[in-house]
């Protein structure tokens, strides 16, 4: 099992009021699983991504990432796992502006303290999986919005981590380039990596061969695992 998240409660305090952005909620994901998390404004998905991506750690409850159990762990070794394990990619592409998509691809890596040589191979490696070695050059100005993103998935991809963690992929582009950043979702999943891509939008998860829906901090509906279970509460 890749991800086990059991019993999640996440409480956060403003002022004299407790909100219960998360209320218990159990999770399982296996390797190679393209999952949809879903749900409206103030469901918990939000918080719920950020507890997965190990940007946030759970009031309660016990989260297992690749056999580590990540809330026993500090803050150091979470950002490890964050740099090695979690690729993220974000509405926004968090490009740097005046850094080139290969300058942009290989962050991650000098992060990771990976050799030069072993950075070009792998940033190479990654742009050409998304098909955007011929823009290695190019500054994300002189990109339109669907290769920002794609930039941003190879950045994800570099570090060959267990999850890509998508928030709203699509959220900035028309509906063209969203197609075209969802086709890439579909050849990577196909090729072994795991995604959690998280959305309000229908057609974004219809591409998912699994959707997740939070209500009120709780999983209301777990539908098209693979062992094919369905759960709805």
């Amino acid at each position: 099992m890749l991800i086990r998240m059991q019993g999640i409660s996440k409480i956060y305090k403003m002022g004299t009021h407790t909100v219960n952005a998360l209320v218990g909620a159990d999770l399982d994901v296996e390797a190679n699983e393209y999952m949809a998390l879903m749900g409206p404004s103030g469901s918990g998905k939000t918080t719920f991504m950020n507890i997965i991506g190990c940007l946030d750690t759970p009031t309660s409850g016990r989260y297992e990432l690749a056999g580590q159990i990540v809330t026993e762990l500090g803050d150091d070794t979470l950002a490890y796992i964050r740099n090695k394990e979690i690729g993220f990619v974000f509405q926004t592409f968090n490009l740097l502006p005046r850094a080139t998509a290969f300058e942009n691809v290989e962050l991650p890596l000098i992060y990771g303290g990976v050799d030069g040589k072993r950075r070009r191979e792998r940033v190479w490696k990654s742009l050409e999986t998304v098909g955007l070695a011929d823009r290695a050059s190019h500054r994300p100005t002189e990109l339109s919005g669907g290769q920002r993103q794609r930039v941003a998935i190879a950045r994800a991809l570099v570090n060959q981590p267990s999850i890509i963690l998508a928030d709203e992929p699509t959220g900035n582009l028309d509906s063209r380039a969203g197609e075209e950043i969802m086709s890439v979702f579909q050849m990577l999943n196909e090729q072994g990596n795991t995604l959690i891509v998280v959305t309000h939008d229908e057609s974004v998860a219809a591409h998912a061969n699994r959707r997740v829906r939070l209500r009120d901090g709780a999983i209301e509906s777990d539908t098209g695992r693979s062992s094919d279970a369905q759960v709805t509460r």
